[in-house]
């Protein structure tokens, strides 16, 4: 089976699923990252363990990607697959595409050494480069339907509601 229709078929199974039972989709994902050393993460979720860390001219030990380098990864690898899957089921080929993720930033909010600025990011971009016989309206329309099914492109455009609960583990002796 080609890689297309691999993921076609991945993608009906899936849908029907979720349309017989909707509750399937439901579920709630934990990540827990712990400090290892200094500024340097370790992310487990599953099977997966991830490192992220600070340059070592922030004070970290340069161990790993940045956190922002694993956001702006998380909307582009989504987009990407999105894109993928939603040309499968659409059955349009794509011999090439590629997303850019352009993020501005100011890290002087992180450091506190900026006022009046946010520390997320000022501007997101994204760049799609596909290449495909099909006519561009079928692309766009493609990439249109794909945008609006998209988690993560969700995550950056809509503000999602934060909720922090904290746990204290005294060391002080009673």
């Amino acid at each position: 089976m080609d890689e297309q229709n691999k993921i076609k078929t991945g993608f009906q199974r899936v849908a029907s699923a979720l349309r017989q039972r909707p509750a399937l989709g439901l579920g709630t994902a934990v990540s827990t990252t712990f400090i290892k050393d200094g500024l340097t993460c370790e992310i487990r979720e599953g099977n997966w363990t991830l490192v992220a860390d600070m340059p070592e001219q922030a004070g970290g030990n340069g161990a790993g990607p940045t956190p922002g380098v694993y956001g702006r990864a998380a909307l582009g690898s989504c987009l990407a697959i999105g894109y993928m899957m939603r040309a499968a089921a659409l059955n349009i080929p794509i011999a090439r595409l590629e997303v850019e993720i352009q993020a501005d930033y100011d890290d002087g909010a992180l450091f506190g050494t900026a006022t009046g600025v946010v520390p997320g990011y000022l501007e997101v971009r994204y760049v799609v480069t596909i290449e495909s016989d099909v006519a561009e309206n079928e692309i766009m329309s493609l990439l249109d339907e794909a945008d609006q099914h998209s988690p993560y492109l969700d995550v950056f455009t809509r503000a999602q509601r934060c909720h922090r609960e904290v746990k204290i583990i005294t060391t002080k002796p009673n």
